[in-house]
């Protein structure tokens, strides 16, 4: 009996304990590893920082749902893996032994690449519930002391569509308030251009979202490399197309929310041969890590390139619909090894995405990911605002239930009348 070990329970790590149990049954073990003992729907974290949702509504406990599915659970943090004899060390001291792992981590936070930034700094994010938790307080605040506001990313930045959303989210709460008037918003992002989204555009995304901060006056800066930030204060180093310096900011603001750079988590990076320098774990086509072979990874923790330089660095996005394909991948991959066959399922890198604006929202397909694509699809409208809410939703209620289903394919893709990405 083969022990099938799962580090991390977010929206990769859930959907692929479920998945692998539903392949291996009763015939092999699986435990899922994890130092938060619930799990939070992140995509819905920019609508808690406004008070559209609080915690209970996108948080469950993850031990009862896990174990109903005979599903092992371990809340603790990993310290240490040992890949060569296949065991992981945890906080407590206890010691976990593996057949096979795989890593669905997530990214670590990395606040401290620019100076005065983060929670514990002078900028909030909407990584986390505990984080948009934070940033809600202080939004209750500045309703009463009104003034300019900062939302954006920060260079290594990887996932842009949240930082678009929480701007037009805000824009429409305030404007819902009757009171958008008394708030000077400004747009500062790493991006070579608005609607560049790390995936070097998608269709008129680029004119689309321009239009979208016009017609709700917030102000942009793009190329945009924040170097400092002091109390009610940005320092930003605007970088022309050669990545030299063009003009510098010092913006001054009541209230931020910025994007962080991504890493890999701290476990990660100690493991010679695993990790690319900034901590994100080596796959191949199988989702396999290359040196060791019974190490599996899937989600925002995988290395995959930028889809082209640019003059400030910044990431390639992983999507939920290309989550959700990298775990069918891996959990299809290590039922065929446990048969005594070779893995040949491959993720299909898809990028689509629903992003809420407040009262309306974009949605886009790009097929592939990385261009040249076949498909390149951005198209704005009410019915995505609303299947953004439905689709939360759906989401949870089915985590709930164990569900082993392709959630993104039978759900967003049918909404958008689309049968199946290939």
């Amino acid at each position: 009996m083969a022990h099938i070990v799962i580090l991390g329970a977010g929206t990769g790590g859930m959907p692929m304990a479920y998945e692998m149990k539903a392949i291996v049954g009763k015939k092999h073990n699986v435990t899922v590893i994890s130092e938060n003992d619930y799990f939070q729907f992140t995509p819905s974290n920019p609508w808690v920082a406004v008070g559209w949702r609080d915690r209970d509504s996108i948080t469950f406990p993850l031990r009862p749902y896990l174990e109903r599915k005979k599903i092992n659970f371990i809340n603790q943090r990993a310290d240490k893996i040992n890949a060569e004899n296949n065991t992981l060390e945890l906080n407590n001291g206890e010691v976990v032994e593996y057949d096979y792992l795989v890593i669905t981590t997530g990214p670590r936070l990395a606040f401290e690449e620019v100076e005065g930034s983060g929670p514990q700094g002078h900028t909030q994010s909407v990584c986390t519930v505990d984080h948009a938790e934070g940033f809600y307080e202080g939004y209750k605040k500045l309703l009463e002391a009104p003034g300019h506001m900062v939302v954006g990313a920060m260079p290594f930045a990887s996932c842009f569509g949240p930082a678009y959303e929480f701007a037009f989210i805000v824009d429409a709460d305030l404007r819902k308030r009757k009171i958008r008037d008394k708030f000077p918003m400004t747009f500062v992002t790493s991006e070579p251009y608005i609607g560049h989204l790390g995936l070097g555009g998608v269709g008129d995304s680029k004119s689309m979202l321009e239009s979208e901060l016009r017609n709700r006056s917030i102000k942009w800066i793009t190329n945009a490399k924040t170097t400092k930030v002091e109390d009610g204060k940005m320092f930003i180093d605007e970088m022309d197309s050669k990545g030299e310096l063009f003009k510098q900011h010092e913006i001054e603001f009541k209230q931020s929310m910025m994007l962080p750079a991504f890493k890999g988590v701290d476990v990660l990076s100690t493991v010679e041969g695993l990790c690319n320098p900034r901590g994100f774990v080596f796959i191949d086509e199988h989702q396999r890590n290359p040196k060791y072979k019974n190490i599996y990874s899937a989600g925002v923790c995988i290395a995959i390139p930028p889809i082209e330089p640019t003059p400030v660095p910044t990431g390639a996005p992983k999507t939920g619909y290309m989550i959700e394909s990298m775990v069918t991948a891996t959990a299809h991959n290590i039922g065929a090894e446990l048969e005594g066959k070779e893995p040949t399922t491959t993720a299909t890198w898809n990028a689509i995405c629903l992003a809420d604006m407040g009262d309306t929202g974009a949605a886009f397909v790009a097929l592939p990911q990385i261009p040249p694509r076949n498909v390149a699809w951005f198209k704005k409208g009410k019915w995505v605002h609303m299947a953004k809410i439905a689709f939360e939703k759906y989401f949870i209620r089915k985590m709930k239930k164990g569900t082993s289903e392709p959630l993104y394919e039978k759900y967003i893709l049918k909404m958008m009348g689309i049968d199946k990405l290939k």
